[in-house]
This record gives structure tokens, C-alpha cells and sequence, in this order.
């Protein structure tokens, strides 16, 4: 092992993620910069004007003002907890920094640290605007620092197998009968690999694989021989998503971070809703409401009172003081205690950093959708585990990344990527989703054609009898357009045709009612313009989304609008093929993918859907759906 590698490893990776971080920064600021407090309400980004609802003091003794956004109420916006906010006045200069700890319908709560509320309050035509958050970059560089200099110690290990400096050994792996019968024989396989305490392994769930029941099944089987779990994932809907399962097969679970950033059904499970749960949390309570009677009652004495009235006054401060003081040591054995007692601990992987205590240590990670995870923030929850298990599927979407020297130094590659052919891996073989004609075309070009599909859902169709459609709207002139503003392609025909092909799926009654049906694009404004042409008289309303934000959900009929029609043939961000596998393997009964064959047929892959389309009788022109 070589300490200039390891060095050289990541100063390489800082380089990539101080790119991305700077890229993130000058893209916020120049925004702020060149927006008024009009335009930023506009972008979801400030309030004004503002009314104070509520000040006081709170946690660590710090004042705290709740304020009420009086107009746009209906704006959307991106506040969130632990977001820096600015404090200001559009007619004075004053203004002051916090951050906000809750956002509640139209009211934001903000903690400044400071020893008195700022003077700014005093000011009129107040307005908040949010500030760049670097909380989470400075978290992964200061992990990425620790995991460069750890030395013999588990966290040491993980990192030389991750970087390629150590060669993994081969895994004993002891197949145990004792598993859920119901689980396949690659689902039980891969957790038997889990099991067999490997530094790092991977397990690969192409989609409707069950990979969150293999998940669920290794973490109830370590808790059974008595070992810690931590389970994070990039984003807070996927660690919503298996807290959920895994309170489901009866664990202990904790879910950790921002309350307004998880599912309401979870509130219960979170840090808050457990502590607030806690008997002795009530004593929690009684203490600061009576710290917030002394400091009413301090608040009475104006400032030309007696040496009595001082003395008074500063007696019932120091009160309140103690009081919270009390409070605080209470709410943080309590909270400490909830650690303790959990099972299974699930959080982002900043919020594994940053909201548990740092005596907190697993025995294991297990990291879902790694592959859509950025490896810098992957180091930050390695930092409190002795083993790692990383778990996703790399065909499946990357982790955005915005900055162009970031992407050419690499940092769109995760963990998972580098490694899923050297470490000890488990690929699940049986998928439960799809039947085999919708599968068939990802199954080959991304997999192999290793998968197949399980019995129950192998036949299974749509009931006009096809699963899988491409209808090729070549000839018809539905150009795309360009939309300036929003910065994204659409396609309005396109668009009209998708509603008119769901009516006639309707008006053919075999869609049965109570189906489940979404229509997804690559474009942002193509979704707009679909929401736009949206039919609502129609017996099933659909979702509408872009195929990013649809990874991981299914639907019994998708259908995809790729948008793209032009002379040149120009395919644009088409050409991440993985962003159609997210799209292709969405649907459980019926796929139907519309687009322009002249255009997409250049493209080896999009050649090759359309080849496989017609080998399969799966395709059908537009033509055949219009009026003449």
C-alpha cells in the first residue's frame, strides 16, 4: 500500500468535488445577484414581505423569530430546514444570518446565533432569502480527509479495497436454509454474502429485482446476530422507502434528519416523533415552559428601573437559563438513549453526519442506490461503520453532476461503478415487475439477458394483449421546439397524440379501472406542455413527470414521449441510454414509447429498440391513430 497513492486518490476526487461545489456556488450567487426580491420570490427563493408571528429563545439558549410570508402564498418555493437564510430590510441597510429550523404552510421559523435578537427586526418591509448551503460540502471533505489518513482500522481497509490498492479476498460463504422461502435463490445468495462480514461487497438489483426485500432481509438477519445497521441513501425518498419496509418486517427503526424532508407516515419513527413519545419527554417540556415564564416575566422591567428591579430581572434570566439548561442535558440523554436503543438507523448521508451523536458506531452500512450517490458524500457515513455494503443498480440513472471539469475528472463515477467488477458482488437474477416483452430489450443491452422474469408476472399483459408498443411518428413533420425561458426541448403534437393514444386505450375498455398510469419525458417543458394538453374528462388521470424524477416508481401502463424530431438527427442527453433503461423498465402491463424513427434511428441504440420493436411486432406507425 502505497500513502502517495492513497494521497493521489483524493486530491483527484477533492479536485472533481471542489468543481462541482464551485460550479454550484457561482450558479446560486449569480442568481441572487441579478434578481430582485420580487424575482427571487418568483424563483422560490425569498419571502417578502414578511410579518413576525413569534420570538423567543430556544434550543442552546439562541433567539429564534417565526415569520409569516403575507403575499404569494401559493409561490412554491425551496426552504427547507437547516438552510443558511440573509434577514433584511428593503429600505434599510440592516440585516443579520440564521438558519431556519422549520417551514410550516406559509410560516418559517429562523434560530440566529447570536446573544439577542438582531436589530433588523426593528426595520420595516422585511424580507429572507436563502444563502448557499456549504454545510454538506464542507461535511464530505472533512470525511474524505479522515478516510485519506485513517490507518489500521476497519474504515483504512474499506477505503484500500474502494481505491484499488488491496486486492479482495475470496468470500466463504455458507448458503443458509434457514431463509424466507419466498425469497429466490440470487436473492438468498446475496444475502449470504452480506453475511459473510466481507470488508466491502456489492449487491446489484437491476429494476424489479426485490432489492430492498434483500435488503431488509440481511439487515433483520444482522440484527438477529446482534449487530448495528446503518442504512443511508442519496436522496430522502429512498431513505423513506426502505424505513418504511423495514418497519414493515417488524425492526427497530430510527430515521434520522430534517422532519420536513421525510414522509409524514415516518413521523412517528423520526428522532422528534420518538423523543416526543418518550415518557420523560414531558419533563422536557414543562421545563421550557416555565424558562419562557421567567423570561415573560423578566421581559415586563423597562430599562429605567431600580437597582431592586435590576436584580429582579436578572434573577429570573438566570432562571430561564438554568431551566433550558436542564432541558437541554435531559432532551440529549434522551436522544442519546433513542441511539442506543435502535436497531436500524436510517439517514441521508449528510444527515448520518450531522444529526447523531459522534460516539455513534455500526457494524455495518448498508449504502442503497449507490449508484446514483456522489462518492465524495458515500465517505461521510463510511466513517461510522466496520463493513459496507453497497447496493443499486449503475444502469440506472448517475448522481447529477452540473460542472463540465467535474464530469471529465470523473466524479459522475460512484463507488459502485469502480468497483462492481473487482469486489465480491451479487447480481439478483428474477425480476417481479415486468413480463417478459417489456423486459426483453433492457434485459439484452444492459444485462446480458441474465434476468427473467418470475412466473406470476411472465405472461402477464395489458388486456388488449400487447405489453410493449414504439409508435413511430416519422412523416408527420411533429417538429420539436425549443423553449427559450425554460431552457428545454417539447414537442406539442407529440404531446396531443400521447392523450389521444390513452383515450383510445380507454374507449377500447380494456384498461381495466383502478390502473395506474403515468406519462414521463426526458424534457422538463415536454412535461409542462403534456400537463398543458391534459384531458379531464377521462376515466384515468395519469401522472406526469420526467423519467429523473420517476426512478423508482412503476406503474401498470407508462408511456414515454422522447420529444426529439429534427433534420439533423440530434438526440441531445437521449444519448444517456441509461436515463431510457430508467424509462423502459417503469411499467408492470403495457409500454408504449412514442417518437420519430428518422430522427432517433441514427443512434445505435435507439436502431437497435426499433430493430427489436419490429422483430416482436411491437411496432406500430402513428399514422395509424389519425383522422385523414
Amino acid at each position: 500500500m502505497s500513502k502517495e497513492q492513497v494521497k493521489e486518490y483524493f486530491e483527484h476526487l477533492s479536485k472533481a468535488f471542489q468543481a462541482e461545489a464551485d460550479a454550484e456556488r457561482q450558479s446560486f450567487e449569480a442568481i441572487l445577484s441579478k434578481s430582485g426580491v420580487h424575482e427571487l420570490v418568483e424563483k422560490g427563493l425569498a419571502w417578502y414581505p414578511l410579518n413576525i408571528v413569534e420570538s423567543g429563545f430556544g434550543y442552546g439558549d439562541y433567539p429564534f423569530v417565526v415569520f409569516e410570508r403575507t403575499k404569494h402564498k401559493s409561490t412554491p418555493h425551496s426552504w427547507n430546514p437547516g438552510r443558511p437564510a440573509r434577514l433584511y430590510s428593503t429600505v434599510d441597510e440592516g440585516e443579520a444570518f440564521g438558519v431556519v429550523d422549520w417551514v410550516r404552510g406559509d410560516q418559517i421559523k429562523v434560530v440566529f446565533f447570536l446573544n439577542e435578537h438582531p436589530d433588523v427586526l426593528d426595520s420595516p418591509r422585511l424580507a429572507i432569502q436563502q444563502q448557499f448551503d456549504n454545510q454538506s460540502i464542507k461535511t464530505a471533505f472533512e470525511a474524505m480527509r479522515v478516510a485519506e489518513g485513517a490507518k489500521n482500522c476497519a474504515l483504512a481497509e474499506m477505503r484500500d479495497l474502494l481505491i484499488g490498492l488491496k486486492s479482495p479476498e475470496k468470500p466463504s460463504i455458507h448458503l443458509n436454509p434457514t431463509h424466507d422461502a419466498s425469497l429466490n435463490e440470487s436473492q438468498q445468495f446475496a444475502i449470504d454474502l452480506i453475511l459473510s462480514n466481507q470488508p466491502v461487497c456489492l449487491v446489484h438489483g437491476p429494476p424489479g429485482t426485490g432489492k430492498t426485500t434483500t435488503l431488509v432481509a440481511a439487515a433483520r438477519a444482522m440484527v438477529e446476530r446482534g449487530e448495528r445497521v446503518l442504512v443511508c441513501a442519496p436522496s430522502n425518498a429512498a431513505v423513506d422507502h426502505i424505513s418504511k419496509a423495514l418497519l414493515d418486517a417488524g425492526l427497530w427503526v430510527l430515521r434520522v434528519g430534517n422532519p420536513l424532508r421525510m414522509s409524514e407516515s415516518l413521523e412517528a419513527i423520526s428522532t422528534e416523533g420518538r423523543l416526543k413519545a418518550a415518557p420523560e419527554f414531558a419533563v422536557v417540556k414543562e421545563c421550557r415552559k416555565r424558562a419562557d415564564e421567567y423570561r415573560r416575566m423578566a421581559q415586563q422591567y423597562k430599562r429605567s428601573f431600580g437597582p431592586q428591579e435590576r436584580a429582579q430581572r436578572k434573577a429570573l434570566n438566570e432562571e430561564a437559563r438554568a431551566l433550558m439548561k436542564d432541558a437541554l442535558k435531559l432532551e440529549k440523554q434522551l436522544y442519546a438513549e433513542l441511539f442506543d436503543k435502535a436497531e436500524v438507523v436510517c439517514a441521508t448521508p449528510v444527515a448520518a453526519a450531522q444529526s447523531m451523536p459522534e460516539i455513534q458506531r455500526f457494524d455495518v452500512l448498508l449504502m442503497d442506490e449507490a449508484a446514483q450517490a456522489l462518492e465524495p458524500l458515500t465517505w461521510i457515513p463510511l466513517l461510522r461503520a466496520d463493513r459496507l455494503v453497497l447496493a443499486g443498480d449503475p444502469h440506472q440513472l448517475p448522481p447529477t453532476v452540473k460542472s463540465e471539469t467535474a464530469q471529465k475528472l470523473g466524479l459522475s463515477l460512484t463507488l459502485m461503478e469502480k468497483n462492481l467488477q473487482r469486489l465480491p458482488s451479487a447480481l439478483l437474477l428474477v425480476q417481479y415487475r415486468m413480463n417478459e416483452a417489456i423486459m426483453s430489450f433492457s434485459n439484452a443491452w444492459f444485462y446480458g439477458g441474465a434476468l427473467r422474469a418470475d412466473g406470476a408476472v411472465e405472461k402477464a399483459h395489458a388486456g388488449d394483449g400487447f405489453s410493449l408498443e414504439f409508435i413511430d411518428t416519422a412523416g408527420l413533420g411533429w417538429e420539436e421546439q425549443w423553449n427559450e425561458s425554460a431552457g428545454s426541448y417539447m414537442n406539442e403534437e407529440e404531446a396531443r397524440f400521447l392523450w389521444k393514444r390513452l383515450s383510445i386505450m380507454l374507449e377500447e375498455a380494456w384498461l381495466e379501472a383502478g390502473s395506474s398510469v403515468a406519462m414521463i419525458s426526458p424534457y422538463r417543458q415536454q412535461v409542462n406542455c403534456l400537463e398543458d394538453f391534459r384531458i379531464n374528462d377521462i376515466a384515468i388521470q395519469p401522472q406526469v413527470q420526467t423519467i429523473d424524477a420517476f426512478q423508482g416508481q412503476e406503474r401498470d401502463v407508462i408511456m414515454v414521449s422522447l420529444v426529439r424530431c429534427n433534420a439533423k438527427g440530434e438526440i441531445g442527453f437521449l444519448k444517456d441510454y441509461r436515463r431510457m433503461n430508467v424509462a423502459m423498465t417503469r411499467a408492470r402491463r403495457k409500454l408504449v414509447i412514442v417518437g420519430d424513427s428518422a430522427t432517433l434511428g441514427n443512434d445505435r441504440f435507439y436502431s437497435a429498440l426499433i430493430d427489436h420493436c419490429q422483430q416482436n411486432e411491437a411496432y406500430r406507425s402513428a399514422w395509424e391513430f389519425i383522422d385523414v
